[in-house]
């Protein structure tokens, strides 16, 4: 059972990393093309002679960028499924579809969108080089504080909804996560070095671009793999209806 799960998210992770590399080669690569334009430009002020990529532009932008999404969407399909498995009958009387809509829901504010509240993503020039080891690890500690805070509500929301309630017992527990993940991006410390001459434009549109990615990659996954799922779950039940006809 698991495994067929396991097989049906690297699947639909596949699917959904194809449409996000499109989205990601139509809308992302022109605002990555104006970071590096500008560091060009920086260099070109000082003096200093550009470095030539190991890679070209055209092989990042095309071959590079299809390999890291497609790796990246179906781990991430992979890790949807051993979760979805996990939850599944858990978090009320949801179909396969509905708990996998809410699952990719919640995961995508989780681990996405709440760290890159606190931490966006950069284009090149529009931050030091230097500080690429403090930026990661706090941004992966942002991400694991969230999802451990989410955990907590979860758990915390089992027992609020046994005894107010369905709609008071989640509402609580989603109120107590923004609480406390609150506290936690305001404790964590901010970094902010983008030069005061850096395009806006540039940079709003690299922002917006990268969180589109991610919504297309889990919005995909989340109906692909409910529809998977649902449509086992109804020739399932089908066949145990007419095995119990015999």
């Amino acid at each position: 059972m698991v495994r067929t799960l396991l097989v049906r998210g690297m699947l639909s992770g596949l699917a959904a990393a194809v449409l996000a590399w499109v989205f990601a080669y139509l809308v992302g690569e022109p605002a990555l093309d104006g970071g590096i334009a500008y560091e060009d430009m920086v260099s070109a002020a000082s003096g200093e002679a550009g470095e030539e990529p190991l890679v070209s532009r055209g092989i990042q932008s095309t071959l590079g960028l299809g390999v890291g999404v497609l790796i990246y969407g179906i781990a991430i399909g992979g890790i949807f499924a051993l979760v979805y498995a996990a939850v599944y009958g858990r978090i009320g009387r949801l179909s396969p579809r509905a708990t996998s809509a809410v699952l990719a829901l919640v995961g995508f504010v989780v681990v996405i969108l709440v760290p890159f509240l606190k931490y966006p993503s950069n284009p090149p020039a529009s931050s030091d080089d230097d500080t690429i080891g403090t930026r990661t690890g706090t941004y992966v500690l942002m991400v694991l504080l969230s999802v451990a805070v989410a955990v907590a509500a979860v758990w915390v929301g089992r027992r609020l909804v046994a005894r107010f309630g369905t709609w008071n017992g989640v509402l609580l527990a989603v109120v107590g996560y923004a609480v406390v993940i609150g506290i936690v991006g305001a404790l964590l410390p901010t970094i902010a070095e983008t030069p005061q001459d850096f395009p806006a434009v540039v940079l709003y549109d690299f922002r917006l671009s990268t969180l589109g990615i991610h919504v297309v990659l889990w919005a995909v996954i989340g109906l692909l793999f409910g529809a998977l799922v649902d449509g086992s779950a109804r020739r399932a039940g089908r066949a145990s209806v007419e095995a119990g006809q015999l």
